[in-house]
C-alpha cells in the first residue's frame, strides 16, 4: 500500500510541477533516462527530463494552464514492471480543454518512484479504445 500511494502521489506531482514551471524539480518526477512519447501529437520521443523541459519552454503559452490527472490505475506485470494508466485533462488559457491517456512505466530508485516511460495518447473520439 505504501508503494501504491507513492506511485499515485508521483503521477499527481506531474501537473503541479508542470503548471508552476518548476522544471528544476523534474528529477523528482522522472528517471534521468526517461522516454516521453509524444507520437500522438506528431512529435518525436523526448529523452531525458532536460528534453521535456526544453520542449515545454518552447511550447510557451500554448501549454495548458492546468494539467489535471484522474483515474489512476496501477498494475504490476509478472516480471515486476509497474505500469500506470491514468487520464489527463488539460485546461488552456482560452478556456478550452483536452483529454489524454497517460501510459506510464514507473521504477523505484534510491530516491523513490520515478516515471521511466510515458506515452501520451489523445482522446478525440468517444467510445473508441
Amino acid at each position: 500500500m505504501e508503494d501504491r500511494l507513492a506511485v499515485h502521489e508521483l503521477i499527481s506531482l506531474h501537473g503541479h510541477l508542470m503548471d508552476s514551471g518548476e522544471f528544476g524539480r523534474m528529477g523528482e518526477l522522472f528517471t534521468a533516462d526517461v522516454v516521453y512519447d509524444l507520437s500522438a501529437f506528431e512529435r518525436e520521443e523526448l529523452h531525458g527530463y532536460e528534453a521535456i523541459t526544453e520542449a515545454s519552454l518552447a511550447l510557451g503559452d500554448a501549454n495548458p494552464v492546468g494539467h489535471h490527472v484522474t483515474n489512476i490505475c496501477v498494475t504490476e506485470d509478472a516480471d515486476g514492471t509497474v505500469r500506470v494508466r491514468s487520464k489527463g485533462i488539460g485546461i488552456y488559457a482560452n478556456g478550452t480543454a483536452g483529454s489524454v491517456v497517460y501510459e506510464d512505466v514507473v521504477r523505484k530508485e534510491a530516491r523513490g518512484w520515478r516515471i521511466a516511460y510515458r506515452k501520451v495518447g489523445l482522446r478525440r473520439v468517444p467510445l473508441h479504445p
